[in-house]
């Protein structure tokens, strides 16, 4: 392995998702202890949730580094590259940095028990920020939270934005089932901030918190937030009082992704962990960058991106679309894996579309365009299959004018292939695709 070059670990980590996903705690906490055991000299916040994670986790980091803070973030998938996953001050970090710590990881691994590529991904992570000497981690629970790699931090901060259904084959069917799942990741003594609202879920997780004297602070009671329009709100909490808040990223359902990083901050603040000034807050939240969920990519024509891909993300996306997007026709271009909810997607996006292209990510479990249109076609009349994506998205950018918007949805990985296309078409011809 001394010789390992970048493209070859890749390789290695890639080849590591052969294993499947392996719900546990002790094949991590194995090879961590193998390595020092890193996690335990950490500070961490520790996210779950449906959707919201990675925009919260992004919000937190941003606040965090403009109060002087070192702070590492660990968030998956990734859209492009491979190093997103890993931020060390709004930074990802490099291609040497990602050897080192790999080669550090892989030469502790036990051939009788292989990990996961998360499990792989987790413990380098973990073993970068501590290596780094990070003030703060923040880690973005993978799937569910209490049999996730993610779970072996003692943190000093739980959060969970909100519980919905997605992954039912490995969670639960139930809302009560996956919120016992993600409620796993809180901690005795540690609070919790919560935006969950559902009764029966928001029982499992008071429940939890009872059993394990964890302080619970849920938006819509201790933590209150105001929206004023075009992306700015007001905050209210245990004592912070906060007018006229801009966020960047769009999306009503961003301003309560970011009330509940607020509640986490102004709790750790209470705890004696720091002191923010406003103005960081204030400046964090303006430099809060997320990419992939309603992101728009240009302007001729303007083409928004956004990895909707279960319920929750489905009805943001159609919210957002009626409310705060004006536009003449609606063409929408869709790649999305065959185990979500189809039929659902197609309800609640199809009759907002004029036209509608169906394309196949480059990725083992995307739904085939012809599966798509069978589903499609209950709800839509104008259907077209392009299965290259780039070829799609070409022919999407054809048919509209400026007046027009052009969105690109379904998971992330279809995001972030649609990314890479056009960061290499901006590459060749950068006046063409300026936007």
């Amino acid at each position: 392995m001394g010789g390992q070059n970048y493209d070859q670990t890749l390789s290695y980590l890639y080849d590591l998702q052969k294993y499947g996903i392996k719900f546990g705690l002790s094949s991590t906490s194995s090879l961590l202890g193998r390595i020092g055991n890193p996690q335990a000299g950490l500070k961490t916040i520790h996210i779950a949730g449906t959707n919201g994670k990675g925009s919260t986790a992004a919000m937190l980091s941003s606040i965090l580094v403009r109060a002087g803070f070192k702070v590492g973030l660990y968030t998956s998938p990734h859209l492009v590259r491979f190093n997103e996953r890993f931020r060390l001050n709004e930074q990802d970090i490099g291609d040497e940095e990602i050897l080192d710590v790999f080669k550090a990881v892989r030469a502790v691994v036990d051939e009788r028990e292989p990990p996961t590529f998360f499990e792989m991904t987790t413990a380098m992570a973990l073993s970068l920020f501590a290596e780094k000497g990070v003030d703060w981690a923040i880690l973005e629970v993978g799937m569910g939270g209490r049999l996730d790699a993610t779970n072996v931090v003692q943190p000093q901060l739980t959060i969970i934005n909100n519980v919905s259904f997605d992954h039912q084959e490995f969670l639960g069917s139930t809302l009560s089932r996956i919120a016992r799942e993600k409620a796993g990741i809180i901690k005795r003594q540690v609070p919790l901030i919560t935006a969950v609202k559902q009764p029966v879920a928001l029982a499992v997780i008071k429940t939890r918190c009872l059993a394990l004297n964890a302080p619970c602070y849920r938006l819509g009671r201790q933590i209150k937030v105001r929206t004023l329009g075009e992306q700015r709100f007001s905050y209210s909490g245990l004592g912070w009082r906060l007018e006229n808040l801009h966020l960047p990223l769009a999306g009503r359902h961003q301003v309560v992704n970011a009330a509940t990083a607020l509640g986490g901050l102004e709790v750790l603040e209470r705890w004696g962990y720091y002191n923010l000034d406003t103005e960081q807050i204030r400046e964090g939240l303006v430099k809060t960058r997320w990419p992939g969920r309603l992101e728009l990519l240009g302007k001729k024509p303007p083409v928004l991106l956004d990895g909707a891909h279960n319920y929750a993300g489905i009805v943001a996306l159609r919210q957002a679309l009626q409310e705060e997007y004006t536009y003449r026709r609606l063409i929408l271009v869709l790649g999305i894996m065959a185990d979500k909810d189809l039929r659902g997607m197609f309800l609640r996006l199809a009759p907002l579309a004029e036209h509608i292209i169906l394309t196949r990510p480059t990725y083992e479990r995307a739904a085939e365009p012809e599966s798509l249109r069978a589903v499609a076609g209950e709800f839509a009349e104008r259907t077209e299959l392009i299965r290259p994506v780039g070829e799609a998205l070409e022919r999407a950018m054809g048919l509209a004018t400026s007046e027009d918007l052009v969105l690109v949805t379904g998971s992330l990985y279809f995001i972030g292939e649609v990314k890479e296309i056009q960061e290499e078409k901006n590459r060749a011809n950068p006046v063409k695709y300026r936007g």
